[in-house]
Order: C-alpha cells, then sequence, then structure tokens
C-alpha cells in the first residue's frame, strides 16, 4: 500500500466504529460488492474513508425497508463505483418515495386494526382483521370451504 494511503486508510475496527456498524456487517456487505477495501501485505482489510459514505448510504436505504439487493442495484448505478453524494441520494431516493408512503399507508391500517383488536379482546379468527384480514369465506364457518381439484 502506498504510503500516500496510510494516512486515509482505516482498519477495518477503527471503520466499523466510524460506520456504527460491527466488523462482520462490513465483511458481509464487502462480499455483495456494497463496499470494498484494499488489502495490505499482511492481508488485513483497509477501508477508505470515503467508504464510509457508501456505508452510510446503506443504512438509510435500509431503515426505508430497501433490501439489500436493491441498495447494490442503486450502488450500481452511480458510475465507476462513485462514493454516493446528496445528489445521488436525492435522485435515486425519488424513486423509493411512493413505496415509502404505501408503507406509511399499511401501518396506518395496521395500527387502526390493532387498536379495533385490542378493543374487542377476542383474537377471533372468523373476525379478526390483523391475523384473518383477507378470508372472504369466514362467513361460512371453519376449514376448508373450497373443493380440491386433482392434477
Amino acid at each position: 500500500m502506498a504510503s500516500h494511503d496510510a494516512g486515509t486508510m482505516l482498519t477495518i475496527g477503527d471503520f466499523a466504529a466510524r460506520a456504527g456498524v460491527t466488523a462482520s456487517t462490513l465483511r458481509y456487505y464487502e462480499s455483495l460488492d456494497l463496499i470494498r477495501s484494499a488489502r495490505t501485505g499482511g492481508n488485513q482489510r483497509r477501508y477508505r474513508r470515503a467508504e464510509l459514505r457508501r456505508v452510510a448510504f446503506i443504512r438509510a436505504a435500509r431503515s426505508i425497508g430497501l433490501s439489500l439487493d436493491e441498495i447494490k442495484d442503486a450502488l450500481d448505478r452511480l458510475p465507476e463505483r462513485r462514493i454516493p453524494d446528496r445528489a445521488d441520494w436525492q435522485r435515486l431516493s425519488s424513486g423509493w418515495r411512493q413505496r415509502l408512503e404505501d408503507q406509511i399507508t399499511h401501518l396506518r391500517g395496521l395500527q387502526e386494526d390493532l387498536d379495533g383488536c385490542i378493543g374487542c379482546g377476542c383474537l377471533s379468527l372468523d373476525k379478526c382483521s390483523i391475523y384473518n384480514r383477507e378470508d372472504a369465506l369466514a362467513d361460512e364457518g371453519a376449514g376448508p370451504r373450497r373443493g380440491f381439484q386433482a392434477l
């Protein structure tokens, strides 16, 4: 490793502490090609400080419910593995806004159902709007209601 890199490179422990994740998380992210490290002559990982921004991007995207595959796809769209900046986040996250709105709507619905469930206290399988929300055949009684068709 060149001597001019020594001041800008972090050990895995230092990088993990700065990034707010565990070393095993960093190794996992690296195995998925979300982040990269350089190796010393002794095969120890060293991370550029700029990679901290990629980890921050990953953590922010995870906090809104994106999978690591979706995050990798977004990061792969950056030219030459560039470290994402504010403009990149705004451009990439604009496509995620509707998804986030849908999640909020879904959670509000669950919250309302939960309030109703607490109110009734029955947790009945034929009426519970949380546990058995989509059961259109519940009024016909317990058990299977549709016939089995042989293949």
